[in-house]
């Protein structure tokens, strides 16, 4: 009996034992559930403050994207150090952000500087509210349900009235502290302002603020000034169709990027067009990172940069900002002279709708864009705003945003019969000696009739180019046939694309390119109408390719790129032949004689501008039939000698060739002088 009493005891006591041990693991258990509440829930913030104010954090440190410069060195886009207040809200005590905020606005205000303002709603002096006109989207964001969620015929007042109460703003204020006020935290909680994300109260701040902010602010915690660069162009309006501009990547774009083993974020900027995007992969650069070590009070202990950004490299481009500047302004001149007239003439058609132009200068050594310019222009650094004004250039009716010098086509005229003259040489279908005789209309085809613009008589090849006679030409092209014809205009690089860098167009030959095509359409061709519509920078390497004794070289705009500080050539563009236009230098010299007598002939039609310019010229002139007044082409190369220039000029609807003619002038006068 006691031995059985003993193992019943013995069992109790090893239950209660298991019990206790059960009642004690939870009750650990519990200690460190109620600790783990406290510390994530009931003082997470607390602490989630107060370890990011005592320990290091890593940062991304963008790289400076390289600059882009002229042939000279010149900055075109250029990185610029400026200044900005940056607002860490880790280090900033809740109860004096408002009074700081405050302070600061009255410094920028007092030094002539401005923050961002993005409120939509303006406060008059006596308290009444309306809603900022150009701003209605935004009004309407703020009343929505992610926001105010107050219905959309909510006043201004009612809506500014429940801003106040949003931000606890104090009723001891001045209206225009509270307005102030208001502002700053609409656009503080519009850019995520938090713990991990500082806000930028001002960008682009004087020197004067720098001082100012720095000289109030001492001992006051979480208020920096912060150098950054800004990116822009030197001369805004001088080249923006070929410097091109930026963008934030697109998601199909990041994905292409990605699938390229190219590093980029979602938030990078990437070049859009022109030469930031046919560069980008030199412009880039490479980012780094920096660990980042401040103490309690926000104030930075230590930097260490733990992986080094790599600048991006240096673009330098063929183009010479001084005849760059030439071009762009003759070329506006030219049109509004060309339009002026028309008006002036009380005639239809007769250059009133004169609005546009274009302009390509090339060095015959090298087939290098030495200017290119587009009318209208617009301005760079604002275009890249993506704001009002980028929507006011995509409204503009004339386009101009649009690059008529590398992606607009025009159909071309009389400036196309050295192509052909060349080719019925080579054909063996006229000599220099044939003559043919011009009664003005060409009615060998009686749907397809050519009229002259004079009663020409009797004219060899070399008066017929001088002269410009399309009965000439129109029968040569006929006897030629279309399909001559347009092999050696490819030759040329007419309908070919020139290789330029940027964004170009391959145009349309005549024959070739036709989708509807008529024997009778070939004497239309030959004298640069039919179908045939051509880029100037297709036109100004045709003329060079003449000029360079029939060798057609890769035209380009990218010069070398070196590396950031422009001490090292990381890389040239070396001269690239696209081979010979085909026509035997006998016969070649037969049309470049021609061309100069384009200018020195009494008769010839550019006579009365070059004929006793400082220099031979050898050109061509051209018209071209449209709705509306017709384009005049213009184009030649200088010297004739030794040619070391050769320039094309469209001007659309400017139907005298004077003005083209004259935009060539001035860039000859400037590359000469």
């Amino acid at each position: 009996m006691r031995f059985g009493k003993s193992r019943k005891n013995g069992k109790k006591s090893k239950k209660s034992r298991t019990t206790v041990c059960i009642i004690i693991t939870a009750a650990i258990f519990a200690g460190f559930a109620i600790r783990l509440v406290d510390w994530q829930l009931v003082q997470g913030k607390s602490y989630k403050s107060l370890a990011a104010k005592s320990t290091g954090y890593t940062e991304k440190t963008d790289a400076t994207r390289g600059e882009i410069v002229d042939r000279n060195g010149v900055g075109l886009v250029v990185n610029t150090t400026k200044y900005k207040i940056v607002l860490n809200k880790l280090y900033i005590e809740e109860d004096r952000l408002d009074g700081i905020l405050l302070e600061l606005a009255d410094i920028l205000t007092k030094t002539g500087d401005t923050r961002t303002d993005s409120l939509p709603i303006s406060v008059g002096s006596d308290g009444s509210c309306v809603y900022k006109t150009s701003r209605e989207e935004d009004a309407e964001k703020l009343l929505s349900s992610d926001f105010l969620d107050m219905d959309r015929n909510t006043s201004a007042d009612d809506c500014f009235d429940a801003l106040l109460k949003r931000y606890k703003i104090s009723d001891r204020l001045s209206l225009s502290q509270k307005t102030t006020l208001v502002s700053i935290h609409y656009n503080m909680e519009l850019e995520n302002y938090s713990n991990s994300n500082p806000y930028v109260f001002a960008e682009n701040i004087s020197r004067s603020a720098v001082n100012a902010v720095s000289e109030n602010t001492q001992g006051v915690s979480g208020v920096e000034i912060q150098t950054y660069l800004t990116r822009g162009a030197s001369d805004p309006d001088l080249a923006p169709h070929i410097l091109g501009a930026l963008g934030s990547l697109s998601e199909d774009e990041y994905n292409e990027l990605k699938k390229q083993g190219k590093s980029y974020s979602y938030d990078d900027k990437i070049g859009k067009f022109g030469i930031e995007l046919a560069c980008e992969d030199d412009l880039k650069g490479k980012g780094g990172t920096r660990v980042i070590q401040r103490n309690a009070d926000g104030t930075l202990v230590e930097s260490i940069e733990t992986e080094s950004a790599k600048p991006g490299n240096t673009v330098y481009l063929t183009i010479d900002s001084k005849l760059q500047k030439v071009a762009v302004k003759s070329l506006e001149e030219n049109v509004k002279a060309a339009k002026q007239a028309g008006k002036e003439s009380g005639q239809k058609n007769n250059g009133e709708d004169c609005e546009t132009g274009a302009v390509v200068m090339l060095s015959v050594k090298d087939f290098s864009v030495l200017a290119a310019a587009s009318y209208p222009t617009y301005d760079l650094n604002r275009y890249s705003e993506y704001g009002s004004y980028y929507v006011k250039l995509s409204e503009n009716k004339n386009s101009p945003m649009y690059n008529r010098a590398t992606v607009g086509t025009f159909a071309c005229g009389s400036v196309f019969k050295p192509c052909v003259a060349g080719a019925a040489l080579e054909e063996k279908i006229i000599t220099d000696k044939t003559k043919i005789y011009c009664k003005q209309d060409y009615d060998f085809y009686p749907t397809n009739v050519v009229r002259c613009m004079h009663y020409h008589g009797s004219l060899d090849v070399t008066g017929a180019i001088e002269q410009s006679c399309n009965y000439f030409f129109a029968d040569t092209g006929r006897r030629l046939g279309i399909e001559p014809m347009y092999l050696y205009a490819q030759k040329f690089g007419l309908g070919e694309y020139t290789g330029v860098e940027i964004e170009e167009s391959k145009g349309t030959l005549a024959g070739r390119d036709s989708t509807d095509w008529q024997v009778g359409n070939t004497v239309s061709a030959a004298i640069g109408q039919s179908d045939n519509a051509f880029t100037p920078v297709q036109l100004a390497t045709y003329v060079a390719t003449i000029a360079n004794n029939g060798e057609r070289l890769k035209t380009h705009i990218v010069d070398k790129v070196t590396n950031y500080e422009r001490t090292k050539t990381v890389k040239s563009t070396d001269v690239e032949s696209y081979g010979d236009c085909g026509i035997s230098k006998k016969n070649l010299d037969i049309v470049r004689k021609a061309m100069l007598g384009v200018t020195q002939n009494e008769n010839g039609t550019a006579n009365y501008m070059f004929g006793d310019y400082k220099v031979k010229v050898a050109a061509k002139t051209g018209t071209a039939e449209n709705s509306g007044s017709d384009h005049t082409t213009f184009i030649c190369y200088a010297p004739y000698e030794k040619p070391e220039v050769a320039i094309a000029v469209v001007i659309e609807h400017g139907a005298k060739g004077r003005y083209s003619m004259q935009v060539a002038k001035d860039l000859l006068d400037a590359y000469f002088n």
